[in-house]
Parts: C-alpha cells; sequence; structure tokens
C-alpha cells in the first residue's frame, strides 16, 4: 500500500498532476506525473549580423561612448535614420526600442549553448544595466525614458532566464521550437518517480538538520550530473532526450527549494 505520506505528495506536492490509476492492493499501475513548467513562448530566429558599434555608457543623464562589441539588427534609429544597434544608435547614440525578435543569447551578447559562463554572463548585464537604467534618462524626452524602462526591464528578463540551468534549458529547447506543454507524461519513468516521491517523503519526516542538508548535497549532486547530460544532448541536437532530462531537473529544482526553505526554517 502506498503510505499516506506518498499519498499526499501526489495529491499535494508543488509542480505535480494528480495521479489516479491504481490496483485494488494500492500497487502503482500507472503513474503519470509531470512538472509544470514555467510558461513561455518560442523565439523565432533571424539573420544578424556582429559588428563592433559604439555603445553609450549612460551617467546620469549624459552619454559618454565607449568601445563595445554587440549585435546590430537591421534597423534604423527613430530619432535620425541611421543604422541602429541592438540598444543605441550607432549614429547620433539614441536609446533604441526594444527588438522583440532579439534572442536573449543576443540581448546578452553571449553564444548559443548551454554551458556558458555566468560570471561572464553577469558581467555583460551589470554592464547594460549601467548604460539602460532608467535612472540615466530622467532628463531625456519621453519617449527615450519609456525606451529605458523596456531595455533594462528586458535585459532583466534574459539574465533571469540564462542565469539558472533550469530556465536556461527551457528556453532553448523553446527557441528549437520544443514547447513544455502542461499535462500528463505517459513515458515517465515510474522508477524515476518513486524516487522523487522516496526523497520528497525523507524530506518530509525528518526533523534533522543533518538529514535535511545530507539530502540538499544528494540533490545538488543529481542536478549537475543532469546538466552535464543536457549540455551533451543539446550538443548533439538531441532535442528528445534534452526533454526528458529538463523534466527531471525540475522535479530535482523542487526538491532543492524545499530544502533551502527547511534550512531557513531551522527544521
Amino acid at each position: 500500500m502506498l503510505t499516506l505520506c506518498r499519498l499526499r505528495f501526489l495529491l499535494t506536492s508543488h509542480g505535480f498532476k494528480h495521479a489516479n490509476r491504481f490496483t485494488s492492493n494500492g500497487q502503482l499501475l500507472n503513474l503519470v506525473l509531470l512538472p509544470c513548467f514555467a510558461s513561455g513562448r518560442a523565439v523565432s530566429f533571424y539573420r544578424k549580423d556582429i559588428n563592433g558599434v559604439s555603445h553609450c555608457n549612460a551617467v546620469k543623464g549624459h552619454l559618454t561612448l565607449n568601445s563595445f562589441s554587440t549585435v546590430t539588427v537591421n534597423k534604423l534609429c527613430w530619432k535620425c535614420g541611421s543604422s541602429a544597434g541592438l540598444f543605441f544608435c550607432s549614429s547620433c547614440n539614441v536609446i533604441q526600442p526594444p527588438d522583440d525578435k532579439t534572442n536573449y543569447f543576443d540581448i546578452l551578447n553571449c553564444e548559443q549553448k548551454f554551458s556558458l559562463d555566468t560570471q561572464k554572463l553577469q558581467k555583460k548585464y551589470v554592464e547594460l544595466q549601467r548604460a539602460l537604467h532608467p535612472d540615466n534618462f530622467s532628463q531625456k524626452s519621453l519617449k527615450e525614458q519609456e525606451y529605458s524602462e523596456e531595455q533594462s526591464a528586458l535585459v532583466n528578463k534574459a539574465y533571469r532566464t540564462l542565469q539558472k540551468p533550469l530556465s536556461r534549458a527551457v528556453y532553448m529547447l523553446e527557441l528549437q521550437g520544443v514547447l513544455l506543454e502542461e499535462g500528463t507524461d505517459a513515458s515517465a519513468d515510474p522508477a524515476f518517480l518513486l524516487e522523487v516521491m522516496d526523497i520528497n517523503e525523507s524530506l518530509a519526516e525528518t526533523r534533522s538538520q543533518d538529514e535535511v542538508s545530507a539530502i540538499g548535497r544528494s540533490v545538488r549532486e543529481k542536478l549537475k550530473d543532469l546538466t552535464e547530460l543536457m549540455n551533451s544532448s543539446l550538443n548533439k541536437g538531441d532535442l528528445l532526450t534534452a526533454k526528458e532530462l529538463l523534466a527531471q531537473m525540475k522535479y530535482f529544482t523542487n526538491i532543492e527549494e524545499k530544502v533551502k526553505d527547511r534550512i531557513t526554517e531551522g527544521c
């Protein structure tokens, strides 16, 4: 028979669907669970050129030029009509409206791959926010202030998405047209799902700080292994395997968050 704790996990655990097909003696017949992935839309690819352009470094309402290499798109400046980059016009240096066709990797000027240097990613993020922050445009026109707010928000969203392996993997699959719809997953491995339930059950029952920490270390190791497998699958273009790995990453990430909550609460 399933324990009460397992049943509670099936019915209430965050991010999981109901499992409702069992034999008369309580043996699991067909366990179907799937984490609820964050919603998101696929982002289309487009042609782009990589050029060195002048970048505007904003300092409290005044723009100064620094050499900065980023992605340019085929668009014209809204103010002077010259060729414009993602963020600033290369001619008049005025801030540009965000381009909704630009993917997050291009926004942060990094290679489109799963294995990223997060320190470089953070450095680029800080650099962009220094230039785009709305405080720097308080003395500019209302249109420039609006574009600053929109660009700053877009850079924030791009960074949050690419910063962590789970959200980065979700986004990369969406770029490839692999949508992560909510629902049941008949191909889910029952043995894996039972392993997840066992870990959740142990975490729910223990009152030991040491045991909670041990569970956290174990889950982090599993996530590390899954991240390496994800990188390999995406590099090979094996999207089906990548999607399966993503589901497992989602489960273990949920457990990791529970561990953090328990540690914060002092068990």
